[in-house]
């Protein structure tokens, strides 16, 4: 994996060509075969509409077939999902699901279920990371920090939004401490969240490593906690939740599926097809410019453990955080 202070110099330019890429048509491949529709959430140049598109510039090549994005916005995936319902299980609709998907599954906004989908392969994840402000926090090692919620210190945690993956995160991770939901105040996004821990807003940020590369390179913000399985080497301090004894795996993820209902033996062929394309050094090239290295991709066995677990994990917590009925 690049090093941070490397990939986050060079993300800006990198992350225009990349996109740039990402948006230039493809030359019509293999003419008898219908497009894939790869059906996303949000909006053109939106990141879940950029990771679509970078594992379609050598899927279509692999699979021999065009591939178009179609853009559903609304819900929190609702109408991507309810859209992704309507097309025929022929292994030509790829639904690209993300831990957004999986809460609003959860909250029961979509009739889509867990097993209506057939999984395809993960594309991105990025483990959620509790940081504090290097300076001013008490918590100076991973260590302390857990001593301090096991105690009961009053710490307020940010994060994006309500109801959000931040808001279970910060639910969950103290309730693994024995304690309650902690002060968590809601942020407009990564990039102010990460701001406003610097300035002592909160003090705790529910942050990934993409959004927070900067301050991280400033020495500002301090990477204590990764809820991954694996540590990461841009931050070596930092210190998974698993290997201090707490059973706690949470990420912003992003992955493919399909119709259950699909053949078999197309679903296999996709499976390897957008798994061999996403080896490809271009979307290697992209992971690494996002923070992330090449354990991000995942085959389907894995990626569907991962959805069973977050829309069952989020639905009992998102009732005790009292945004559930």
């Amino acid at each position: 994996m690049i090093k941070s202070t490397t990939l986050f110099k060079v993300g800006t330019g990198l992350a225009a060509i990349v996109s740039a890429i990402a948006f230039t048509s493809a030359p019509t491949l293999a003419a008898k075969k219908p497009a894939i529709e790869v059906v996303t959430h949000a909006g053109a140049g939106g990141g879940t509409d950029v990771n679509s598109r970078m594992m379609m510039l050598r899927s279509r090549r692999v699979l021999k077939q065009d591939m178009v994005v179609v853009n559903k916005r609304g819900g929190g995936g609702a109408a991507a999902m309810n859209y992704f319902m309507t097309r025929p299980a022929d292994g030509n609709t790829i639904l690209t699901f993300t831990v957004g998907h999986a809460i609003t599954m959860a909250m029961g906004k979509t009739k889509l279920k867990v097993e209506d989908m057939a999984p395809i392969a993960r594309g991105t994840n990025d483990p959620q990371i509790l940081m504090v402000n290097c300076k001013t926090s008490p918590y100076k090692t991973p260590e302390a920090f857990v001593a301090g919620m096991k105690k009961g210190d009053k710490i307020a945690f940010g994060g994006t939004h309500t109801g959000t993956i931040d808001h279970i995160t910060a639910f969950l991770f103290a309730k693994k401490l024995g304690q309650k939901m902690p002060k968590y105040i809601p942020f407009k996004g990564g990039g102010e969240l990460a701001t406003q821990v610097v300035a002592g807003a909160v003090d705790v940020g529910v942050l990934n490593l993409s959004e927070a590369g900067g301050p991280i390179d400033a020495g500002d913000l301090c990477p204590l906690v990764i809820l991954g399985d694996n540590a990461m080497a841009p931050i070596p301090k930092a210190k998974t939740a698993k290997s201090m004894g707490i059973d706690l795996v949470l990420s912003t993820t992003r992955g493919f599926v399909t119709h259950k209902g699909a053949d078999p033996a197309r679903v296999a062929e996709l499976e390897k097809g957008l798994s061999k394309a996403m080896k490809h050094s271009m979307y290697q090239a992209y992971l690494a410019n996002s923070g992330l290295d090449n354990t991000s991709p995942q085959s389907s066995g894995p990626w569907a453990k991962q959805i069973k677990f977050m829309v069952g994990e989020f639905g009992p917590a998102l009732k005790e955080m009292g945004l559930l009925k």
